[in-house]
């Protein structure tokens, strides 16, 4: 074979190969979406759509007064996390896991109330109603599911966390809490202070 038809096969190749992985990229990705999803799951094969449409920077201006001890705004629809720092040098955006149903969302204002470094988790008595087989106590650690990190918000029982399942980000998965990649959740854990103030949309 001449050099000349080896590249132009070549050329095929990754002409092909590009075309291949565009359509990939085009089509959606798929999670799961079953009344039995919720913070500890069996199963996330099923069909849930990712949100990534919508994923854009965004400035805090339409959603704080300031940013006084820094600002995190959650949109559940994007399913993104918004990190402003107190004097505006530091942003960041994260994708995240949102609640399952309406009915299991919160919207509006709170803020950080405490930091916690290996949450410890148990299930709230609404979870353990639904799923009775739980166990009532999960230390820190690989099967824990708020990961490595927590932020406790004024809300009782919602937080701001890691997770050890990775396919859960990107998807409605949770009881009511916002889900971030253990890495992600620990810098935002580095970030923010008690008094930071949250909302979610």
């Amino acid at each position: 074979m001449s050099s000349h038809n080896s590249v132009r096969m070549n050329r095929r190749a990754v002409l092909a190969s590009a075309a291949a992985a565009s359509t990939v990229l085009a089509m959606p990705a798929f999670a799961q979406t079953g009344a039995d999803t919720t913070e500890i799951e069996n199963d996330l094969n099923s069909n849930i759509r990712h949100n990534i449409s919508s994923f854009r920077s965004l400035q805090w201006q339409p959603y704080f007064s300031d940013t006084k001890k820094g600002a995190i705004l959650v949109d559940t629809t994007s399913r993104a996390l918004h990190f402003w720092s107190e004097d505006q040098t530091i942003y960041r955006l994260y994708p995240t896991s949102v609640p399952l149903t309406e009915d299991l969302t919160r919207r509006g204002r709170t803020e950080v109330v405490r930091k916690v470094v290996g949450p410890e988790w148990r299930p709230t008595p609404a979870m353990k109603i639904r799923n009775p087989e739980w166990p009532d106590y999960v230390g820190p650690g690989p099967d824990n599911p708020l990961g490595t990190h927590a932020l406790y918000l004024s809300w009782e029982f919602y937080r701001i966390h890691g997770t050890h399942d990775t396919r859960k980000i990107g998807r409605r998965s949770s009881n009511g809490c916002i889900g971030l990649y253990n890495e992600h959740i620990a810098e935002l854990f580095s970030l923010t202070q008690s008094g930071t103030q949250v909302l979610l949309i």
